[in-house]
């Protein structure tokens, strides 16, 4: 009888074993995008709730300048406050390649603040999230927001004294939010200093362009365009640009 059981009791060890080994030969390291050197590195802050074309249409735009030849290309990146998949509004699911609460981050030229459901509300109140925004804001190049990205830039305190536009029916909201800021209608973006604050939507396609026209110059900034079958002309785009 104590044989019999001293065999089964050795089975289950063994099982157990086996069961934690499977599991850490299941466990893969985290893995980072390659960076090249001599590129603008752009940070695109994701979370739960992002809508993807505020993402993914200047995601396109900047990710395309690799193909440009003679200029400054860009790599683009994602960052979100998790190594976990993030779930877009729409329901796509997005692993995020940097973890801006624990990860080595890379230093950030240009950081871009897609739309996300919350940015209204509870996203306001992610201090850690506020922290991070104002962090990068001290040493990027740009800073460009689409959609209510822009009240994510009010809150962190960016556009002090600075012109801003955001999504067309959210504009009277950001007025009422934030009563000191100097937000405009009828305007798809605006550029004042460093800030390029967008009205989102396919519309953000526009100012991505527009960032790369400013950058790069018309001809590869039209060039991008055609890659992405738009037709892009600056002059027929209304937009501000605080000199």
């Amino acid at each position: 009888m104590n044989k019999f059981l001293y065999i089964i009791g050795l089975m289950l060890f063994i099982g157990c074993v086996s069961k934690v080994e499977d599991k850490k030969s299941t466990t893969v390291e985290k893995t980072f995008p390659k960076l090249e050197k001599d590129r603008y590195n752009v940070a695109f802050l994701i979370m739960d709730g992002t809508f993807n074309t505020e993402l993914t249409a200047p995601f396109d735009i900047f990710q395309h300048t690799i193909f440009r030849k003679s200029i400054k290309s860009m790599n683009v990146f994602t960052v979100a406050n998790t190594d976990k998949p993030i779930t877009t509004f729409e329901g796509m699911r997005i692993l995020p390649d940097f973890n801006y609460l624990k990860d080595s981050l890379p230093k950030i030229d240009i950081l871009v603040v897609p739309s996300a459901e919350h940015h209204l509300d509870s996203d306001l109140e992610d201090k850690a999230m506020i922290d991070f925004v104002q962090k990068v804001d001290k040493e990027a190049i740009y800073v460009t927001s689409h959609c209510d990205g822009a009240f994510v830039l009010a809150k962190a305190g960016l556009l002090k004294d600075k012109v801003s536009t955001t999504f067309p029916s959210d504009i009277d909201k950001m007025r009422e939010m934030f009563p000191t800021l100097d937000i405009r209608k009828d305007v798809l973006f605006v550029h004042d200093g460093k800030y390029i604050t967008s009205a989102g939507g396919a519309k953000s396609f526009e100012a991505a362009l527009y960032l790369c026209e400013f950058l790069y110059g018309k001809e590869v900034a039209k060039s991008l365009a055609g890659g992405l079958v738009i037709d892009w002309n600056i002059d027929t785009v209304p937009h501000l640009i605080v000199e």
